[in-house]
């Protein structure tokens, strides 16, 4: 649902009163929003409190430049580009802060095709949460958000074989966090694979 119909508003409405930092409009846009914002700062956090930092500064970016917004396309494709970008330039600003040395690139063993299929929503969020803040832009930025290497590059100002890396190491830790979640047949077909014939 439109947010300018639910409130009885008209779009221009909505945005004139943004633009004049009306705290209702700032409120309802928020409200609105919240859920979809907050799931793409969960995905680039390391907790809920760092994804609520991070959705508190979008939304002060969105507030302050709402007027750039153009009338008649996505209002919420606009506000994911700012938290998009205010996710990134977090993890640039960690990156200056502490430096991680480039290792060797894992060897990704092959997945069963549905090997996740069981595990939820939340199971899959918190393993995405326990990488490091590098592997986790990577990650999210090339898997969920469909960026090349050469994009991630440019924008964690890294290079494009450091992007590579980072997401083989980034799939080789998920697939070390997520393996506790693994039923009990999938873990039993891969101890046997291990044994040696008879």
């Amino acid at each position: 649902m439109d947010i300018t119909w639910a409130l009885g508003f008209s779009e221009s409405d909505l945005l004139a009163a943004l633009a004049r930092q009306e705290r209702w409009a700032q409120q309802a846009l928020y409200e609105q929003y919240y859920s979809k914002m907050m799931g793409i700062c969960l995905r680039y956090a390391s907790s809920r409190d760092e994804a609520i930092d991070l959705l508190h500064e979008s939304f002060i970016k969105i507030f302050r430049s709402i007027h750039r917004y153009q009338q008649g396309t996505s209002l919420g494709g606009w506000m994911r580009t700012i938290v998009i970008n205010t996710c990134i330039d977090y993890h640039r600003r960690s990156i200056r802060r502490r430096t991680e040395s480039l290792e060797e690139a894992y060897t990704l063993a092959a997945q069963e095709p549905d090997a996740l299929s069981h595990l939820t929503e939340q199971e899959i969020l918190e393993a995405v949460q326990r990488l490091s803040p590098v592997y986790r832009a990577v990650f999210n930025l090339y898997v969920v958000e469909g960026y090349s290497h050469k994009e991630i590059a440019e924008a964690l100002q890294i290079t494009e074989s450091t992007s590579r890396s980072n997401l083989m190491k980034a799939r080789s830790k998920l697939q070390e966090y997520l393996s506790k979640y693994q039923p009990a047949d999938v873990q039993a077909n891969a101890t046997d694979r291990n044994q040696p014939d008879a």
